[in-house]
């Protein structure tokens, strides 16, 4: 069957917010595009104008809402049902593919009212709030319409399957690897001084807390040593106060930063560290140090160790442990032949997450259904 499909892709979350189901669905949509493929984004959006991807569909507006120890944007109006319906009948798509269907009312009424094949994504380790507040049974129905299930990893699978028991295809997210290995680093950072990088939202389950601790000893002996910080967001008090009270120098807060610029900071850092304390279905971040050729120093919870392994491409750390994560940098810092070849293991290691290799996976995966002539329910 190798004909042009007709494609929905559906997010829960506010498409003018960054972030990493968005980033998916984006990527995988300009993939099929690009193969020749109709292809229409449909999620809620509170500000249209931020979106500049072709073929975009906004679906009513956002709210912010708690999940996973983040905020999550999203759309709870039960009043969108006759425009799904509308759109959906209008559109007459031959694979609906709904990300977390359970995360927002855009993704679980597209589900409802869908009759086409339906697929859908799983990305969450630990779940929103929507999952304890009786989900499992309310959204049995919902759960019978989907077609073709995908986890984005172990850990993700595991946490879907306690609620839903059933076959999942696990297809990991991808990345774009040029983009990082090709990057200019920033000639400021060139100037002599050995360069850690932090990227990721400022929240508390990111663990920044934990590595200034770790950074605020290894100082001492690595006078050279500076901590790049980028994200979105604010550090919490714990992490204020280890600046404050340790006097931290050489600590730059760099805020949130375009995807140019993310790929650049990644290609002037020494070492990458993620300190996150758990929550974490995949290591995005991971991959995007090891396509810059970064040795790493990470977590050893369960998305990370998805995506990368001891002494392969970096050292795992136990999470909150200052003293382990400050011994793993120390290592690197004294062995850059250390670093390089474990940068260089990361380089091959992020090769086979290009998103070429992941989108054809999911379209193989769609041509499953398809094939079988799966019967669709209204």
């Amino acid at each position: 069957m190798d004909r042009p499909l007709r494609i929905g892709l559906v997010s829960p979350y506010d498409y003018a917010s960054p972030g990493g189901v968005n980033h998916h669905i984006a990527q995988l949509g300009a993939q099929f595009r690009a193969w020749g493929h109709y292809v229409k984004v449909i999620a809620p959006c509170s500000d249209p104008r931020q979106v500049t991807e072709e073929d975009f569909i906004p679906m009513g507006k956002a709210i912010p809402f708690p999940a996973s120890g983040s905020t999550a944007r999203i759309s709870v109006s039960v009043w969108l049902r006759p425009r799904i319906k509308a759109l959906l009948a209008r559109e007459a798509f031959d694979i609906l593919h709904v990300h977390e269907p359970f995360a927002s009312f855009v993704a679980l009424g597209s589900l409802d009212v869908s009759k086409c094949v339906n697929i859908a994504t799983f990305h969450t380790f630990r779940g929103t709030r929507i999952y304890y507040l009786g989900v499992r049974r309310l959204g049995v129905p919902y759960f019978r319409k989907i077609h073709g299930r995908i986890a984005v990893s172990e850990p993700a699978r595991q946490f879907i399957s306690k609620h839903y028991p059933a076959q999942y295809e696990i297809i990991p997210n991808g990345i774009n690897p040029h983009e990082f290995a090709n990057a200019e680093p920033f000639p400021h950072l060139q100037d002599g001084m050995i360069n850690l990088l932090f990227v990721g939202r400022l929240e508390k389950r990111k663990g920044l807390k934990h590595l200034l601790g770790a950074y605020s000893k290894l100082k001492w002996e690595w006078p050279n040593l500076r901590l790049l910080v980028v994200g979105p967001g604010k550090p919490d008090e714990d992490s204020y106060r280890i600046m404050s009270e340790r006097n931290l120098k050489d600590v730059t807060l760099l805020g949130a930063v375009s995807n140019e610029d993310k790929a650049r900071y990644f290609k002037s850092a020494d070492i990458y560290c993620s300190p996150a304390t758990g929550r974490e279905s995949f290591g995005i971040v991971l991959l995007e140090a090891m396509a810059a050729g970064k040795p790493i120093v990470a977590t050893s919870i369960e998305g990370y160790r998805s995506v990368m392994s001891h002494e392969r491409e970096g050292f795992l750390v136990p999470p909150k442990d200052e003293a382990s994560l400050g011994e793993a940098i120390t290592t690197l810092l004294k062995d850059p032949d250390l670093r390089a070849r474990l940068g260089a293991n990361g380089l091959q290691r992020a090769q086979e997450f290009t998103w070429d290799r992941i989108a054809k996976r999911v379209m193989d995966y769609y041509k499953t259904f398809l094939d079988r002539k799966v019967v669709v329910t209204g």
